[in-house]
């Protein structure tokens, strides 16, 4: 599993793991009934503490991403990915209303703000 974990980043590090796994699972890269790297083997592989995968663990169970055997890990859960996707989507629109109200603020007009994303989407 890559994991890419940035401490310049102002994003906690469970979440930033928590984040990858969801978009692997999201993607496919990641199906129902995989099995997850062991808190402990996760936690050395990315140099961290274990706690810190416990809660990235604990936090993707309880959004419904991972089930947690005892003595046998964590599988990804078999959940409907398209209510997990309208998630991901109201999650996206409460963003977009942020940048919204913000573009309006400073007198963005709609066609600069199409631009901006553009941009952003595609990296440049």
């Amino acid at each position: 599993m890559n994991i890419i974990i940035s401490n310049s980043s102002g994003q906690p590090i469970y979440d930033q793991i928590s984040s990858q796994i969801k978009s692997m699972i999201l993607s496919g890269e990641l199906k129902e009934g995989d099995a997850l790297p062991s808190m402990r083997f996760l936690a050395k592989e990315l140099r961290i503490s274990v706690i810190t995968t416990k809660r990235a663990y604990e936090e993707l169970e309880r959004d419904g991403f991972l089930v947690s055997v005892p003595g046998k890990g964590s599988f990804v859960a078999g959940k409907n990915l398209e209510f997990v996707r309208e998630e991901q989507l109201r999650r996206i629109e409460e963003r977009m209303q942020e940048i919204v109200e913000l573009s309006v603020g400073c007198s963005l007009s709609l066609e600069e703000l199409q631009d901006m994303l553009e941009l952003i989407y595609r990296g440049e």
